[in-house]
């Protein structure tokens, strides 16, 4: 959706620019560092919003290289952090609370199990 919109206003964009570049037909004089020319109006828009565009896109891909490179970085390091973790967390789940709580339910069960067979030995007499 977000795609979408910046298609529609880029194209909103250069509907602009190409009806304002349409009007100023007239011919005016561009001084670069080195040489002067006379080029109509409409050629130094146009090439002025291309070279406009294309240095925001570069821009915008080294961008989106350099997160990339980072987002690869990091799932790497997490992955090897991970794997470091391994033996930690296999010694934890060895010592930790449930299966000391899993034999104490165990001891409450058979302690059920005993008061329960005394009271019927009991009922018995």
């Amino acid at each position: 959706m977000k795609s979408q919109g910046t298609l529609i206003a880029a194209f909103a964009f250069a509907l602009v620019v190409a009806i304002f570049a349409v009007i100023n037909v007239s011919s005016v004089e561009v001084n670069f560092l080195f040489a002067k020319t006379s080029t109509p109006l409409i050629l130094v828009i146009l090439v002025s919003t291309l070279l406009g565009g294309l240095s925001v896109g570069l821009f915008g891909m080294f961008k989106i290289f350099k997160l990339q490179r980072t987002i690869k970085t990091l799932e790497k390091r997490a992955a090897g952090l991970e794997a470091a973790a391994e033996p930690f967390e296999a010694s934890f789940a060895a010592t930790s609370f449930a299966g000391g709580k899993a034999s104490v339910s165990d001891n409450e069960a058979e302690a059920d199990n005993t008061a329960s067979a005394s009271s019927t030995t009991d009922e018995v007499k």
